[in-house]
């Protein structure tokens, strides 16, 4: 079984997103840069980050880096030598919610963030999900993702996946409060963690397993099953790094 590719953080989506040459005739060869290759290329040929510097801002290994961008620079090159046509679309990647320790406030979309999420009517319920490839992550505070839900009624209109570059409990907290969250779906949660959410108004639903998208469902449904004592015991113990076995409930325990 091959590796799972890492999802590539991207900072800044890009404005144009299909470039045409004049070249005459028909048949022009089309190239697609991924929104990660076009990333890979701004942040080193405009920003004048190094591969190094490239590789933080996008989380990954910088050996990933100097693949993607020499990619990128091949079809940019057969855009220009062959005339192509050049698109941007796809690609492995999340876009930065300008919450991350690396952003750089001028460069990151992060008023774009804010604006998407600042507005929801009050019929509307926000869900939040700690996520990993389609799961639910099983300690609250080291998930490096959320899946957040619109549930308008029965239906869901909206969904999406934002990064909290690993933020920690009070900062999650903080981030899901920005959000407009008003439901959290998790695994193992500390108490600490559990009198954030509440103190913010935030209703918790803990102990829960599985697909994230289907205990969203279960939820609407009324049929969600969850454990609202739920304790990560042995990391509120400092028994254990949760975050690095994903703090299964072999870990954990009930109080």
């Amino acid at each position: 079984m091959s590796r799972p590719i890492k999802r590539r953080r991207v900072c800044r989506v890009p404005d144009c997103i299909e470039f045409t040459s004049s070249a005459v005739g028909e048949g022009k060869p089309c190239v697609v840069l991924t929104v990660d290759e076009y990333e890979c290329v701004r942040l080193i040929d405009k920003k004048n980050l190094s591969q190094d510097q490239c590789a933080k801002r996008m989380q990954v290994a910088r050996t990933t880096v100097q693949k993607i961008y020499d990619d990128a620079r091949k079809k940019i090159a057969k855009m220009l030598v062959d005339g192509a046509t050049l698109k941007i679309d796809g690609g492995d990647f999340w876009v930065c919610n300008g919450l991350n320790v690396f952003c750089d406030k001028i460069d990151c979309d992060r008023q774009l963030f804010a604006n998407k999420y600042k507005t929801k009517r009050e019929d509307v319920m926000r869900i939040a999900v700690t996520y990993q490839e389609g799961q639910i992550f099983q300690h609250f505070g080291h998930t490096e993702q959320f899946k957040i839900y619109d549930v308008d009624g029965k239906n869901i209109t909206f969904c999406e996946v934002i990064g909290t570059n690993g933020s920690g409990h009070g900062a999650l907290a903080e981030i899901l409060q920005e959000l407009k969250v008003d439901v959290v779906i998790c695994g193992g949660i500390g108490g600490g963690a559990q009198a954030a959410l509440a103190s913010l108004g935030i209703k918790l639903y803990g102990g829960v397993i599985g697909d994230a998208d289907d205990a969203v469902k279960a939820l609407i449904s009324n049929n969600l099953q969850y454990n609202p004592y739920e304790r990560c015991a042995g990391h509120e113990a400092g028994e254990h790094d949760c975050g690095m076995h994903g703090c299964g409930h072999g870990s954990c325990k009930n109080n």
